[in-house]
């Protein structure tokens, strides 16, 4: 759900040479370069720029990754990922301790001739909570899972800007199923719900978040009692507590209606805590009307807003158009002005 049709002809951000892998900015810098690199090896694709015509490469090389594979989809032979491995000069140096072994990369949607028809596509399978369903989703799982248990112990990253934010919270959820827990790093992550965030009027936004909650604990206690008798767990409550050990990095800009919404979302619960509401706020956030009502009609569904825990790191500063607020480059910013909130599910 992203649209990249920049290509920057530098090779990275310069501040960052020599990276300091303990530093949060530096570690959100380089994942948003990875993800970058991807959309830049699908052009070099699309304008056939081979060998030393193409300019992807400095977008990796330049913090000492290789690429040692490329993620192509199926449908269109597009690249969609990459995994990249870090290959520092001296992996002895105490600064390379903390740094990833492999990182792996996925784009968003790029609205060209090439790729428009099957990204718009996936974008659609994403809204109605079925990206899991899509061949691409199965070739991006099988390659995390591969490198997982290849290099059993080795440190993982996964990124995504968009669509591609989509399918790293799809892998990394079943990762963390399968036990193994990723550092994660988001990008405009989509919301799939209405944009609330984006109503000026506070009252009017908490009232509507207010009745948005109570409406889905209420359609979730009447599928719990018509699906579960009378066990009370909650039709969502095991895997949502499952995941939330997990704590993803989700990088957001209020100027993105796509991502937006993960604002409210999880500032909802502290107020709904507040006003002595936790209870409807758990089943809720555990929980969507659009989910509920798939699976109401038999259908599989996965929605991948529903997280438990999360660092949620919002860009506060100014943002000209939508195209720069959903846009990937402003990830690697030096001087980005932004506000973290750490959220943990109990």
């Amino acid at each position: 759900m992203a649209v990249e049709r920049d290509i920057f002809g530098i090779a990275g951000p310069t501040y960052l040479n020599p990276v300091n892998w303990n530093w949060e900015n530096n570690r959100r810098s380089v994942a948003a370069c990875l993800v970058q690199a991807v959309y830049v090896l699908e052009r070099d694709r699309q304008l056939n720029r081979q060998s030393v015509d193409s300019v992807a490469p400095p977008w990796w090389e330049f913090f000492h990754f290789e690429m040692i594979r490329k993620l192509v989809d199926d449908a269109d032979l597009s690249i969609f990922g990459a995994i990249f491995e870090f290959n520092p000069p001296s992996s002895k140096e105490a600064s390379f301790q903390d740094a990833p072994r492999f990182v792996i990369a996925f784009r968003g949607t790029i609205t060209e001739k090439e790729t428009i028809s099957r990204d718009i596509s996936l974008d659609l399978h994403l809204v109605q909570n079925g990206l899991h369903k899509t061949s691409r989703f199965t070739i991006a799982m099988q390659a995390v899972q591969n490198v997982a248990t290849v290099f059993t112990g080795s440190s993982i990253w996964l990124a995504g800007h968009s669509l591609g934010a989509g399918l790293a919270i799809l892998t990394g959820r079943n990762m963390v199923k399968k036990g193994a827990l990723l550092d994660s790093f988001l990008f405009n992550p989509p919301f799939v719900a209405a944009p609330i965030e984006r109503i000026s009027d506070e009252r009017v936004k908490h009232g509507f978040r207010i009745a948005r909650s109570f409406i889905t604990a209420g359609l979730t206690i009447a599928m719990k009692g018509k699906t579960e008798g009378n066990n009370q767990r909650s039709v969502a409550e095991e895997p949502f507590n499952i995941l939330s050990s997990w704590t993803p990095y989700l990088f957001v800009n209020p100027g993105d209606h796509i991502c937006s919404e993960y604002i409210g979302y999880f500032q909802h619960r502290k107020n709904m805590e507040d006003l002595g509401a936790g209870f409807i706020e758990k089943l809720a956030t555990q929980n969507s009307i659009g989910d509920l009502f798939y699976k109401a009609l038999g259908w599989e569904s996965e929605p991948l807003h529903l997280l438990p825990s999360a660092d949620l790191i919002v860009n506060v500063g100014p943002s000209p158009d939508f195209k720069y607020a959903h846009g990937i480059s402003q990830w690697w910013q030096p001087e980005l002005n932004f506000q973290c909130n750490k959220y943990r599910y109990s």
